[in-house]
C-alpha cells in the first residue's frame, strides 16, 4: 500500500523593507508561506519590520502614483494625528503601542510610511522627539521642540493636545485665507483667458473686415487691433515666460535675499498688506504661546517662531526681541521698533511678561487676531466680488464698445 505524502505548502514571494540594529533601513525579497513567516523570521535576526508585501502582486494589483498627485502630507494630516496620540496616550496606552495603531489606521500612505519609520526607531530606543526629528520635511521644527520639552517634563500628552490644537487653528486659518482668496483668483484668471481669446480670434476677424472696407478706424479700435497684433504673435512666449518664471519663482521664493526684499512689499499692498500684517502677528503669538506653555526656552522658542511666521519682517522682529533676552532686558521693548506689531499687542505682551501669564496673554492676542482675520476675509470677500464683477464687466465691455465703434461709418464706407 502507497502511502501518502504531506503536501508542503506552497511558498510565495514576499518583498520587505525592515530596520537592523544599527539603524540602517533594509528592503529586500525572501520566499515564505505567508506574510507572518516573513515578519517572523526578519524578528529572528534582530530586525524591527516596516512593512512586507506580496511581491508577486503585480499588474493590475500594482498601485499607480503620478508625481505631485500622490498622498501629500499637510498639516490637516499632523494635526489629526497628534489628537489621536494624545488620546491614546492619555488613555494609558504606551507610546510604542499608541504609534502602532496610530500606523495601522492611517489612511494617507505617505503619512504611515513615516509612522512606521517613527516607530521603528522610538522601538530602538531612540526618544520620540528625535525620531520626528528624523524627518524635519514632514514635522515642523515647532512640533518636534514642544515634544522634546514635554519628554524633558512628563507632560507629553498634554503637549501633544496643545500641538493638535494649534495646528487646528493654523489650518482654520488658511482655510479662511483660501476662502477670501478663491474669488477673486478665479474671476480674474477667467478675465484673462476671455481677454485674451477675443484678442487672438475674434479681433482679427473684424480687423480683417475694417480693412477690405477701407477708411480710417477710431482711435479705440486701433488701439484694440494693434493690442491684437501683438498678443496673437506675443502669445506663445508670453506663456513660456510665465511658467518659467512660476517654476523659478518655486524654486526661489524662499531663498533670504528673495524674501528680504519682496516680503515687505506684501505688508505694503493696499488692500491686502493689513490682511498678512494680521496672520503674521495672529501666527506669531499662536505659536510662541503654544511653545511657552510646553516649556521651550525662550530664546529657542523665539528663533523657531519668528521663522514659522511666514513673514521676513516678523522675523526680524524675533530676532530683535532674542538679542534684548540675551542682554537682560524685556521681551516687549523692541517689538515698539517694528511696526507690523500694534501697540495693543506690545502693551499686552508687557503686562503678560510682568504678571507671569504671558502664555495666556499670547493666547488672547491670537485669538483677537484670529477673529480680525475671519472679519477681515468676510469684508474683502463682499468687496472683491462687485468689483471683480465690475472689472470684468469693463474689459470686456469696452473691447465690444471698440469693435463696433467703426460700425457707426459702416454705410458711408460702403458707398
Amino acid at each position: 500500500m502507497a502511502t501518502a505524502t504531506a503536501k508542503k505548502p506552497a511558498t510565495k514571494k514576499y518583498a520587505y523593507e525592515a530596520r537592523d540594529a544599527s539603524g540602517k533601513i533594509r528592503k529586500d525579497e525572501m520566499e515564505a508561506v505567508s506574510e507572518a513567516a516573513v515578519a517572523s523570521r526578519l524578528r529572528e535576526r534582530g530586525y524591527t519590520v516596516l512593512s512586507v508585501k506580496d511581491a508577486t502582486a503585480k499588474g493590475l494589483n500594482t498601485e499607480i502614483t503620478i508625481p505631485g498627485l500622490g498622498d501629500r502630507i499637510g498639516l490637516k494630516d499632523i494635526a489629526i494625528m497628534s489628537r489621536q496620540l494624545a488620546t491614546m496616550i492619555s488613555a494609558g496606552l504606551s507610546l510604542l503601542r499608541a504609534m502602532t495603531i496610530l500606523t495601522e489606521q492611517t489612511e494617507n500612505k505617505a503619512l504611515q510610511k513615516v509612522l512606521a519609520e517613527v516607530r521603528g526607531d522610538v522601538e530602538t530606543g531612540k526618544a520620540f522627539s528625535v525620531a520626528l526629528g528624523r524627518h524635519p520635511k514632514v514635522f515642523p521644527p515647532i512640533m518636534i521642540n514642544m515634544v522634546r520639552a514635554g519628554e524633558i517634563g512628563g507632560f507629553l500628552d498634554q503637549v501633544l493636545v496643545s500641538i493638535a490644537e494649534n495646528f487646528e487653528k493654523e489650518v482654520a486659518l488658511r482655510g479662511k485665507i483660501k476662502s477670501a482668496m478663491t474669488y477673486p483668483v478665479v474671476v480674474f484668471v477667467l478675465a484673462i483667458l476671455a481677454t485674451a481669446a477675443m484678442l487672438i480670434f475674434i479681433v482679427p476677424v473684424f480687423a480683417e473686415m475694417f480693412t477690405n472696407l477701407g477708411g480710417e478706424l477710431p482711435f479705440a479700435t486701433q488701439l484694440l487691433v494693434s493690442l491684437s497684433d501683438f498678443i496673437t504673435v506675443a502669445a506663445i512666449p508670453i506663456a513660456i515666460g510665465l511658467v518659467a518664471f512660476g517654476w523659478w519663482w518655486k524654486k526661489n521664493k524662499h531663498r533670504q535675499g528673495i524674501r528680504d526684499k519682496v516680503e515687505p512689499i506684501y505688508l505694503k499692498l493696499p488692500v491686502f498688506g493689513n490682511l498678512i500684517k494680521k496672520i503674521g502677528v495672529a501666527r506669531f503669538t499662536r505659536n510662541f504661546s503654544a511653545m511657552v506653555r510646553a516649556g521651550v526656552p525662550i530664546l529657542q522658542a523665539l528663533d523657531i517662531v519668528g521663522q514659522a511666521s511666514g513673514n521676513v519682517v516678523i522675523e526680524r522682529a524675533a530676532r530683535d526681541v532674542q538679542d534684548s533676552v540675551r542682554r537682560g532686558d524685556s521681551l516687549a521693548g523692541p517689538l515698539t521698533e517694528h511696526p507690523v506689531f500694534p501697540p495693543m499687542v506690545v502693551q499686552m505682551i508687557a503686562v503678560g511678561e510682568d504678571t507671569g501669564a504671558l502664555d495666556t496673554m499670547l493666547d488672547k492676542i491670537a485669538d483677537f487676531y484670529d477673529e480680525e482675520v475671519e472679519s477681515t476675509t468676510e469684508q474683502l470677500t463682499s468687496l472683491i466680488e462687485p468689483l471683480m464683477i465690475a472689472v470684468l464687466g469693463s474689459i470686456i465691455g469696452g473691447m465690444v464698445i471698440a469693435l463696433y465703434l467703426p460700425m457707426f461709418n459702416i454705410f458711408d464706407l460702403i458707398e
